[in-house]
């Protein structure tokens, strides 16, 4: 994976965090991301590449723009090809209530490389570098937190699980409370939180649940980079979705997949914070019509992993 195209994504993710960004806390979730997904769109024409799109804002009659399978880039004789999974605004919801965690994302790979997720639900568990090879969806949650716990050479009680608040979790909450765990609800966003596992500074070990399954393959990715381990079921609950997937090329609807068969090969992972979460500080507007970003890219081929702080002039800068 081409490392100049590590920059060329971050001001893809920057351009889509600063129009999106203007919707913080204004309540309109459909503008927000909507403000996201045109500059994403615009701020692909400029890159060098001839991208498709394999996860992206739904299927092609379902999104005006940044649709599954759709083309992006310059598409020049001399274009890299690869296939790009985003979310111009992960976490529309947080971003319109002003919460924690709303970021912009794209990760990268060669051709054919990624789980074509459809948009499904899936059976998640993430977990950073020093604890990988411990976790296994098919074990219980006190399983997993145990063996974390072990790895980490942390006490059960000092171990830090976030999970989505969702009524579907009620069980999952409970088991973990018994144990003895910590727990850090979540309303959204389960991507940026997923990275955070690999981070020490943000204090989460682990997560686990149920969450949507292309942010999944997005994780993965960026867990991939930082050489932590994710694993993944996806879930269905209507049998058009079953033929959705199928359709896709998932040919083994029930199986656990493991982060390099979610995301193969080589790839790279940016993001840019919306709103302040655990992997990223959000958007701030300042005086004189300057704004600042912070965003991060990383590549697995690497391992390196770096954080961008970006001041931009608006009054010189388009919108």
């Amino acid at each position: 994976m081409d490392r100049n195209l590590a920059l060329e994504f971050v001001r893809i993710t920057e351009a889509a965090a600063l129009s999106s960004a203007r919707f913080m806390g204004r309540g309109n979730e459909k503008a927000a991301d909507q403000a996201a997904v045109d500059a994403m769109r615009r701020a692909f024409d400029s890159v060098n590449i001839d991208g498709t799109v394999v996860i992206g804002e739904g299927e092609r009659d379902e999104a005006p723009m940044l649709y599954i399978g759709e083309s992006v880039g310059r598409k020049g004789p001399d274009s890299i090809p690869v296939d790009i999974a985003l979310d111009p605004l992960e976490g529309t919801t947080i971003c319109a209530m002003g919460g924690e965690g709303a970021i912009s994302v794209i990760a990268a790979a060669g051709r054919g490389n990624f789980l074509h997720a459809p948009d499904t639900y899936m059976s998640k568990i993430a977990c950073g570098p020093e604890a990988a090879g411990a976790i296994d969806l098919n074990q219980s949650a006190t399983e997993n937190i145990k063996a974390v716990a072990a790895r980490l050479k942390k006490a059960v009680e000092h171990v830090t699980v976030v999970i989505l608040a969702r009524t579907r979790h009620e069980s999952l909450i409970a088991e973990v409370r018994e144990l003895g765990a910590r727990i850090r609800l979540i309303t959204d966003g389960d991507v940026s939180a997923g990275v955070a596992t690999c981070l020490e500074q943000s204090g989460i070990d682990l997560l686990i649940g149920i969450g949507g399954a292309p942010e999944g393959v997005i994780t993965a990715a960026a867990v991939k980079c930082m050489g932590g381990d994710f694993q993944g079921r996806l879930l269905f609950h209507h049998d058009s979705e079953r033929t959705r997937a199928e359709r896709m090329g998932v040919k083994d609807l029930n199986k656990t997949y493991t982060r390099d068969e979610l995301v193969r090969g080589e790839t790279l992972f940016c993001a840019t914070g919306v709103t302040d979460g655990p992997l990223l500080k959000g958007v701030r507007t300042l005086p004189q019509g300057r704004v600042s970003t912070h965003s991060v890219v990383m590549r697995s081929q690497t391992g390196t992993i770096r954080h961008i702080e970006a001041l931009h002039d608006l009054i010189r800068k388009p919108k």
